[in-house]
C-alpha cells in the first residue's frame, strides 16, 4: 500500500478539486442555507464519472480501485460532504448487484445508471435503526413476481432515485435469514416519496422516507437468491464504511486548511494567532489525527481491493476517521472563536456535516462492537 499518488491518481484528484472549486463551492452556502438539492450540479458530476467510480469499465463505469476512490472522495468532501455523499451513493447500491447480481442485472442497471442518475440503498427503517435485521418492509411471492410492502426511512437520494435497492423480509420472525434484496425501478406503481428530512448537515444531499405499497417487481429483480439480503447489505456497508472514512477525512482536511489560513491572518494581540503555542499545538494535533485517519482508511481500502478480509479494518477506519472529523471541526470552531460560530465562516458547516459520519453506515457504537467481536473471535 502506497500513500504516494501516481500520476493517474494525481490527475483524478486534480479533476475533483477543479470541479468542486469552480462548479460547487460558489453555491454551497446558499444551497446549505436553503437545503436545496442542486440537481444540475450533480448532472455535471455525472458527466465526469464521479457517480460510477467503482463500476467496472465494461459496464460503463470508470473502474477505479478503492484507494483511488478514497483519494477522490476526500477531495470532494473537502469542499462539501453532502454533495460527495449523494454523488457517490451509487457505488454502495451498485456493489450489491456487482457482487451478487446476475450478468443480466449488472448490464441492465449499468446501462441505465452509467450515463447519469441516482441509485438508493433502501435498508433503514424507523423501528430498526442499528438492528438492520429487524425489518418490517415485507415481500411475498406471487407467480413470476414479488410484491413489496412497507416503509423505509433516512434514504439518501430517495426523492431522486432512478433505481432502488430494497431490502425486505419474507418473515419478520426469521430475522436476518428472512431478508432478501430487490431491484426496484422508480417507475414501478406504488412507490411513494415521504417526508424530506430538514437535516443539521449534509444539506446538499437529499434524505427522505420511501413507501412501497404493493409494488410488484418481476422475479428477475431478486438480487442473488432469497434469504441473501442481510449478507449482501453487510458486504456493501463494509465498502461504504471505507468511503465514509475517506469523506470524513476530507471534511477534517478542509477544516484544517481553513484554520491554517485563518490563524496566519487573525491578529488580536498584534501578531498572528499562529505564533501562539496553544494554537500551534491544536494545529499539530489536527495534523496527527488527519494523517492517522488517512492511513487506516487506505489500509482498509487496500485490503478490500486485494480480496482479503477487511470488515474489522473498515469499522476501525470509519470509527476513527469520523470521531477525528468531529474533534478536528470542533477545534476549528474554537480556533475561529466567535467567528467560528457564525455562518459567515466555513468551519461551523464542516462541524455540522461531520456529525452524521459518526451515525450513518452503522453508528460508531456498532462499529466498536464489530471490532470487539473480531478481536475476541
Amino acid at each position: 500500500m502506497s500513500m504516494i499518488l501516481n500520476q493517474d491518481q494525481k490527475d483524478l484528484v486534480a479533476l475533483a478539486k477543479e470541479f468542486m472549486e469552480k462548479e460547487v463551492k460558489p453555491h454551497i452556502y446558499e444551497l446549505d442555507e436553503k437545503g436545496e438539492f442542486p440537481l444540475e450540479l450533480y448532472k455535471k458530476g455525472f458527466e465526469l464519472g464521479f457517480h460510477s467510480m467503482d463500476m467496472e469499465e465494461k459496464y460503463g463505469g470508470v473502474g477505479l480501485d478503492y484507494n483511488t476512490i478514497s483519494f477522490v472522495l476526500e477531495e470532494l468532501a473537502k469542499v462539501d460532504a453532502g454533495f460527495a455523499v449523494s454523488l457517490t451513493l451509487n457505488g454502495l447500491a451498485f456493489s450489491c448487484i456487482a457482487e451478487y447480481g446476475s450478468e443480466e442485472q449488472k448490464k441492465s442497471v449499468s446501462e441505465r445508471m452509467a450515463p447519469g442518475g441516482f441509485m438508493t440503498f433502501a435498508l433503514t427503517e424507523a423501528d430498526s435503526g442499528s438492528n438492520a435485521g429487524a425489518l418490517r418492509c415485507s415481500y411475498t411471492r406471487d407467480g413470476d413476481d414479488y410484491i413489496i410492502n412497507g416503509p423505509k426511512t433516512f434514504i439518501t437520494n430517495g426523492k431522486y432515485g432512478d433505481i432502488h435497492v430494497v431490502f425486505a423480509t419474507a418473515n419478520p420472525e426469521a430475522g436476518v435469514r428472512g431478508i432478501s434484496a430487490f431491484i426496484v425501478e422508480k417507475e414501478r406503481a406504488g412507490i411513494q416519496i415521504g417526508k424530506e428530512e430538514n437535516k443539521m448537515g449534509l444539506r446538499l444531499s437529499n434524505t427522505c422516507d420511501l413507501f412501497f405499497d404493493n409494488v410488484r417487481v418481476p422475479a428477475a429483480n431478486l438480487i442473488g437468491k432469497e434469504g441473501l439480503g442481510f449478507k449482501l447489505a453487510m458486504s456493501a456497508l463494509d465498502k461504504g464504511r471505507i468511503f465514509c472514512a475517506a469523506m470524513a477525512t476530507g471534511i477534517a482536511q478542509g477544516a484544517f486548511e481553513d484554520c491554517i489560513e485563518y490563524s496566519k491572518l487573525r491578529k488580536p494581540f498584534g501578531a498572528p494567532i499562529a505564533t501562539h503555542q496553544a494554537v500551534q499545538f491544536i494545529l499539530a494535533d489536527m495534523a496527527i489525527q488527519i494523517e492517522a485517519a488517512r492511513t487506516v482508511t487506505h489500509n482498509a481500502a487496500f485490503l478490500a481491493q486485494s480480496g482479503a478480509k477487511y470488515s474489522k479494518e473498515a469499522a476501525i477506519a470509519k470509527t476513527f476517521a469520523s470521531d477525528m472529523a468531529m474533534n478536528v471541526t470542533t477545534d476549528a470552531v474554537q480556533i475561529f472563536g466567535g467567528y467560528g460560530y457564525s455562518r459567515e465562516y466555513p468551519v461551523e458547516k464542516r462541524m455540522r456535516d461531520a456529525k452524521i459520519f459518526q451515525i450513518f453506515e452503522g453508528t460508531n457504537q456498532i462499529q466498536r462492537q464489530i471490532i470487539a467481536n473480531a478481536i475476541l473471535r
